[in-house]
């Protein structure tokens, strides 16, 4: 039966369609001056002439909360059991978009932006179907521990196919608000990136069916889990959201796409890289970074937690 169902999967099927989200946002994928010694890639808001298209990203990422909280079939579910009891089509959709929103945690009386956790983790949840055409194997959006703590393990654990063969990808993302030194920022991601994977499987055993995604899904996890899934790899994507200060010159938007272009070259250059021991650690070989620098990222993150709020 598991057999079956690996060869009758179609994880394109399962993929969202985020491309208005994408079409606010300008990447490179490329051989940076970093190690392993394969393409990774750089991020950032787009450009429209001389604007930065800042609030139409912010508001197509705002509305892909529902996408990352719940899958289609979860989302039929809980409209349909709203419609079951009395509201109309609308106002069911309108309570699952509130029940997504619920999801996402931070404290208004405080001025930690916790959202700024959730904020890296759907934007991971976007770049890894985007870029590597992976689904969610699994939702842990249940797994929390104080409503002023973040999440522990895995931000993100996707599936797919890669010629037939089952691939695992677990990613964290680091979003960094403050002034941060973005050399200190990039060996705590890798630091944290290796530790989930050294401890997922733990980790794994604690969830409950209600967290995965669909019945596909859910017995792929299973084999995962007791170690059924056969001829599988396992690969790794950090995410680094760091807040950039060195200014650029506004001018056209091709030359601001080179000037972003050259500020996330020298920080993957500039990185310490005997720092990405993958002589100890082999499963780093596997790695594939995503740096985003976002200008005035506090305001960002702000803008977003009052977006839920």
């Amino acid at each position: 039966m598991s057999d079956n169902l690996l060869k009758n999967i179609d994880i394109n099927k399962k993929l969202i369609n985020n491309d208005a989200l994408f079409n606010n946002v300008y990447y490179i994928c490329q051989n940076f001056d970093i190690v392993p010694n394969k393409d990774h890639y750089g991020v950032c808001i787009d450009y429209q002439d001389i604007s930065e298209l800042r609030d139409d990203f912010l508001y197509e990422l705002y509305d892909t909360i529902v996408d990352w909280v719940y899958s289609s079939e979860k989302y039929n579910f809980i409209k349909n059991a709203a419609i079951k009891k009395g509201k109309s089509e609308q106002a069911a959709t309108s309570e699952v978009i509130r029940k997504a929103q619920e999801k996402f945690r931070g404290n208004k009386d405080t001025e930690k932006l916790l959202i700024q956790g959730q904020l890296g983790e759907l934007l991971l949840f976007h770049f890894i179907q985007k870029f590597f055409k992976a689904t969610p194997l699994l939702r842990k959006m249940k797994i929390t521990t104080s409503n002023k703590h973040e999440r522990f393990g895995a931000d993100a654990i996707h599936f797919k196919f890669e010629n037939d063969k089952p691939i695992i990808i677990l990613g964290e993302a680091k979003t960094y608000t403050s002034k941060y030194s973005f050399n200190k920022a990039f060996e705590e991601a890798i630091d944290s990136i290796l530790n989930t994977y050294k401890t997922h499987r733990k980790e794994l055993y604690s969830y409950i069916h209600e967290d995965f995604l669909d019945k596909e899904m859910n017995e792929i996890a299973e084999m995962y889990l007791n170690n059924t899934l056969k001829n599988f790899e396992v690969r790794l994507v950090s995410l680094v959201v760091y807040n950039e200060t060195k200014k650029i010159e506004i001018t056209n938007r091709e030359e601001i796409h080179k000037q972003i272009k050259k500020i996330i070259e020298e920080k993957y250059k500039n990185f310490d890289k005997s720092k990405i021991n993958i002589k100890d650690n082999r499963i780093l070989s596997r790695i594939t970074y995503i740096v985003m620098p976002i200008w005035k990222l506090d305001e960002f993150a702000k803008s977003f937690q009052n977006l839920i709020f």
